[in-house]
C-alpha cells in the first residue's frame, strides 16, 4: 500500500473545499471536519455558533508522487478568497476562516513561502490566512460526507458550489481525475 501525505485546509464551508479537492488526481481521500478550537469533540451546531474556536476544514490524503503539497496550495489560493477575515461569501464567522494547518516543518515552510508568492500574484488585498500547526481533527457528521455530489440540486450547492466547481474544472482541467 502506498504511503499518503496529509494536508488540512480551512477555506470557508467544507462542502466547497471537499467538492474541489476530491476531483484532483493524486487526492485519495477528503474528509470534512473541524480543527483549531478549544473544546474536545465539538458538535456541528456548536461549531456553527462560532463559540468553539474551530474552523470547518478538510483533511486531504494525497499521493505526493502524483500531486505535490505545493500544487494543493495553488488550488487552495485560487478557489477561495484568502483576503476576507472569517468569511467566504455569505458564510460569516470564525468557523469559515482561511487556514492552513501544517503537519510538518516542510509544509509550514512551503505554506509560508506560497502565501508570500501569491499575495501579489492573485490578490490586491492582504492575505489573512492563518498558518498554524495541525491539532486534533474532529470528523463532521456523516451526512456531510461527499455532500455536493449527493445533493447537487440543494440550494447552496446550486448557487455557491456549482459555479465554483465549474470555474475550478476549467482552470485545472489537466489535474482532474
Amino acid at each position: 500500500m502506498k504511503e499518503l501525505s496529509r494536508a488540512t485546509f480551512g477555506a470557508g464551508c467544507y462542502w466547497c473545499v471537499e467538492a474541489v479537492f476530491q476531483n484532483l488526481k493524486g487526492v485519495e481521500k477528503v474528509v470534512s471536519g473541524f480543527m483549531g478550537g478549544h473544546i474536545k469533540n465539538p458538535a456541528y451546531k456548536e461549531v456553527c455558533q462560532g463559540t468553539t474556536g474551530h474552523a470547518e476544514v478538510c483533511q486531504i490524503d494525497f499521493d505526493e508522487t502524483v500531486i505535490s503539497f505545493e500544487e494543493l496550495l495553488e488550488v487552495l489560493w485560487t478557489t477561495h478568497d484568502p483576503t476576507t477575515l472569517n468569511q467566504q461569501g455569505a458564510d460569516k464567522g470564525t468557523q469559515y476562516r482561511s487556514a492552513i494547518y501544517y503537519h510538518s516543518d516542510q509544509q509550514k515552510e512551503e505554506a509560508e513561502k506560497s502565501k508570500k508568492e501569491v499575495a501579489t500574484k492573485y490578490w490586491d488585498n492582504p492575505i489573512v490566512t492563518e498558518i498554524t500547526p495541525a491539532s486534533e481533527f474532529y470528523k463532521a457528521p456523516d451526512y456531510h460526507d461527499d455532500y455536493f455530489n449527493r445533493n447537487p440540486t440543494q440550494g447552496y450547492c446550486r448557487v455557491v458550489i456549482s459555479p465554483k466547481i465549474s470555474k475550478f474544472k476549467k482552470k485545472y482541467a489537466d489535474k482532474l481525475k
